[in-house]
């Protein structure tokens, strides 16, 4: 789990139990007044965690820098947020060979590929992916992806905020 205030929580899904339609659910992060949970990844072994802040910064990470703790601790940090970078806005898993799409709310789209983006530790600020302008802000990322042997590209919606 991914809060705006850049920091994650990694734990086994086999800690939430199975519950009904009408449950409460179980705690996943303790999030500070203010905060909320920006995206979930459902972690593969290969690959990196993409993290983006409103500001168009982001950075790659590798998932073994995501420590395995208990659920419902505050998390460690995902991405430094700074006046710079702004609140973390996207996580996503990312192989190097993909591309995204960066949409912010004034809609302009950058397309990008994966492996042009800095792999750095955990608590840094990152790289500038998309310039904004000083009162837009960054919104959503998308996966692009290619069916093989097929030239169309298809936009996987599921990773959008």
């Amino acid at each position: 789990l991914f809060a705006d205030a850049g920091k994650a929580v990694r734990f086994n899904e086999n800690s939430v139990r199975s519950m009904g339609r009408d449950a409460t659910g179980v705690r996943g992060m303790n999030l500070d007044d203010g905060q909320r949970v920006i995206a979930l990844c459902v972690v593969e072994e290969q690959g990196d965690i993409l993290t983006i802040t409103e500001n168009g910064y982001g950075k790659r990470t590798p998932v073994a820098d995501y420590p395995q703790k208990g659920r419902g601790t505050k998390g460690v940090i995902s991405i430094a947020c700074s006046a710079r970078n702004g609140q973390a806005v996207c996580a996503v898993q990312v192989l190097e060979d993909e591309h995204i799409m960066l949409v912010t709310d004034n809609g302009t789209l950058v397309r990008t590929r994966v492996a042009e983006i800095s792999t750095s530790g955990r608590n840094t600020q990152g790289v500038r992916l998309i310039r904004t302008t000083d009162h837009e802000k960054l919104i959503a990322v998308a996966k692009i992806v290619a069916e093989e042997g097929n030239e169309n590209i298809e936009i996987d919606n599921t990773d959008l905020n």
